[in-house]
């Protein structure tokens, strides 16, 4: 599947334009993450745009990825992309095993707390936006509360990178999609 047919796939199932963005900050970071490592830049990146496919007709734990999965093979998506998205969810049974599996769980999350931290700031712009300010937001445990930190703790932990490094690394892939996130605000 190339990446113009995984947006096709993905916008044939999701229609929250919000959802799309996050899957497309997903896959900006996990391609920068693939250049950093000389993965296959591809490979990882439409793991990353296709891992919440899923979530509008599967919008449970019990049902995302897993009923997904079957929609992703039917398709012709390579299996080590599929096994990605499933270790991505902790209910899968699923171990995360690769760099690229990892990279996904350290990836996803993240990325939703990088926007809402974006978007409160007065530019409301990625493009002046520093791990530090994440870092502050962080401790604001009312701010994006819904959020898993603990979460991300433990992904960019078994990725095998510092959280705030980590933090910085997606800022920075995600200014790469700024324009097309709306997240460029006053700076641009």
């Amino acid at each position: 599947m190339t990446r113009d047919e995984a947006l096709l796939f993905v916008r044939e199932y999701v229609k929250n334009e919000g959802l799309v963005r996050h899957m497309l900050c997903v896959e900006t970071a996990m391609r920068f993450y693939a250049e950093k490592f000389s993965e296959d830049v591809e490979l990882w990146g439409i793991t990353g745009l296709l891992h919440d496919f899923d979530w509008e007709i599967h919008p449970t734990a019990e049902q995302h990825p897993i009923e997904g999965a079957p929609m992703l093979r039917q398709h012709g998506v390579e299996e080590v992309i599929v096994r990605a998205i499933l270790s991505h969810g902790d209910n899968t049974g699923v171990p995360r095993e690769s760099r690229m599996e990892k990279a996904l769980n350290a990836c996803d999350e993240i990325t939703g707390l990088i926007t809402a931290v974006a978007l409160v700031r007065p530019s409301h712009s990625l493009l002046d936006l520093e791990a530090a300010s994440v870092k502050k937001k962080w401790k604001d445990k009312a701010f994006a509360a819904g959020t898993d930190r603990t979460g991300m703790e433990q992904a960019a932990a078994e990725f095998g990178i510092d959280l705030w490094e980590h933090a910085g690394n997606v800022i920075i892939a995600m200014r790469r999609i700024a324009p097309e996130l709306g997240l460029v605000g006053s700076i641009g």
